[in-house]
């Protein structure tokens, strides 16, 4: 299609890249209503009979489906360009929906966790990832920044669709099949307009401004990469790995208290003298659900200042002392257990607003998107993980006659650990060995850099070391070959 083709999807000389941004926003916008998903439980048990476990699944698969299909499908939203992405995302996510609605009519609870959660989820993960390649081209200067807009965007999402949906359902009947189908027909229409403008509005990176980036670069020392590397390759670095495990142990702590907000502050001032009631623990999830969003904007703008690693170094070791924070006097004051837990949150949110310039600075940006998608099976797992650790020890807890805060003391302890481990894998992270660069492009060599020249030597050692690789293996297969027959 030509509308699709990536030479259609360049920028025209004279392109404001501030229209990138809005973009990338109608895109997160949209998919953050997973967030609300919550919304529609209640509902859901009530008019089709089934369990809080039950109703739980469309939105647990949804997550899973988007950290497998950013991995899978990372390289063809680079090889195919982010409007190819867009498009497919609002295709899957708002058929998702569509057939949400259809399940729900038929009074058929399976349908509804294949269209929400599998259908929904790939367009999840394709969404999420789609423009976060091109904002990070079109903002080399700006990176954190740029990708902390968007993402900022997902976990605003439920901001939105959390009164809309309520409303929605006010209006249409929530206790009926009828009613919550139309609450889904009604979002997946809406959210198909509303992500189409992202789909008209991106673009790519013109060589009009590629000759541009030099003079954005000048007085930001991090904001030149002067190497790339391959999505196959950047797997095969132990660099990959140790991110990897830092923004697991990151969303797991964080995902822990989001999870379980609601109760676990009622839980924790239940025996003290100033019990909080059910409406006060709302506005606390409130609370949480901005200091995410926030998080991810302020400090993954931050990043661009202090670096990638120390910004990581705040999210992990302060963390870590905050959760410290709440085991000791989290029980004698709701102020310093609430403003413990939103800070916490907040580094939840920017550690998935940061994580894809640290990519950028890492692997550079040949397919920092596919890239990307790979390291976001670590959310899948946190996903899972998080939510299981404190609601499994809080309900072996209650089993055995505890209450208050000794229902999550366990949990706490646990993700202190956690976010220490997370805390040494930061540390461990250095540049990438020179053998997994991409070799340079001849138009980039032409002209390199002033102090570039080792970096184009260790391009092209590696390019030659390649070549024998592959020489010696075909001289290898023709032996044994030679041997077999």
């Amino acid at each position: 299609m030509g509308f699709l083709a990536r030479e259609r999807q360049v920028a025209p000389p004279g392109w404001n890249r501030w229209l990138v941004p809005p973009a990338a926003l109608a895109i997160h916008l949209s998919i953050g209503q997973a967030y609300a998903w919550s919304v529609f439980k209640t509902p859901l048990e009530k008019s089709l009979g089934i369990t809080g476990t039950q109703s739980a699944l469309p939105f647990q698969l949804g997550i899973v489906m988007l950290g497998l299909s950013a991995a899978v499908l990372g390289t063809t939203v680079e090889r195919r360009g982010p409007r190819w992405a867009m498009l497919m995302s609002l295709v899957c996510f708002c058929s998702g929906l569509l057939i949400s609605a259809l399940g729900v009519w038929a009074g058929q609870y399976w349908v509804v966790v294949l269209g929400y959660g599998l259908v929904g989820g790939i367009g999840l993960g394709i969404g999420y990832i789609s423009p976060v390649s091109t904002l990070i081209k079109w903002f080399p200067d700006r990176p954190g920044m740029a990708t902390g807009i968007a993402i900022m965007g997902f976990g605003g999402g439920a901001l939105i669709a959390s009164p809309w949906s309520t409303s929605m359902l006010n209006a249409f009947g929530s206790t009926s099949t009828s009613g919550i189908g139309k609450a889904f027909l009604v979002h997946g229409i809406a959210y198909a307009v509303f992500m189409s403008l992202g789909v008209l509005l991106i673009r790519l990176p013109s060589k009009e401004f590629e000759a541009q980036k030099a003079a954005l670069a000048k007085d930001r020392p991090r904001a030149s990469v002067a190497f790339n590397v391959s999505a196959n390759n950047a797997i095969k670095t132990p660099q990959f790995w140790l991110l990897w495990v830092v923004l697991c142990f990151n969303v797991t702590a964080g995902i822990g208290i989001l999870e379980k907000a609601a109760p676990m502050l009622v839980d924790f001032f239940k025996e003290s003298s100033t019990p909080v009631a059910a409406t006060a623990a709302t506005g606390f999830v409130a609370l949480l659900s901005a200091a995410n969003m926030a998080g991810r904007f302020i400090w993954s703008s931050t990043s661009d200042l202090v670096g990638r690693k120390n910004i990581y170094r705040l999210y992990l070791g302060v963390g870590a002392l905050l959760y410290l924070v709440l085991l000791t006097f989290g029980a004698t004051s709701t102020p310093l257990f609430v403003i413990a837990a939103m800070v916490i949150l907040s580094f939840y949110g920017a550690g998935f607003a940061t994580v894809p310039a640290y990519l950028r600075d890492l692997f550079g940006t040949y397919q920092v998107g596919a890239i990307h998608g790979r390291l976001l099976t670590a959310w899948s797992v946190a996903g899972v993980l998080g939510p299981l650790i404190v609601n499994a020890i809080a309900d072996a807890g209650k089993k055995a006659g505890h209450v208050g805060p000794d229902l999550y003391a366990t949990s706490f302890y646990i993700m202190i650990s956690l976010l220490v481990v997370g805390f040494v894998a930061n540390e461990l992270i250095r540049p990438v060995n020179p053998k997994f660069h991409e070799p340079k492009a001849a138009d980039e060599v032409t002209e390199p850099e002033p102090d570039d020249e080792a970096t184009v030597a260790r391009w092209n050692e590696a390019e030659a070391a390649e070549a024998a690789g592959r020489q010696d293996s075909a001289a290898n297969e023709e032996s044994e070959g030679v041997v077999r027959k």
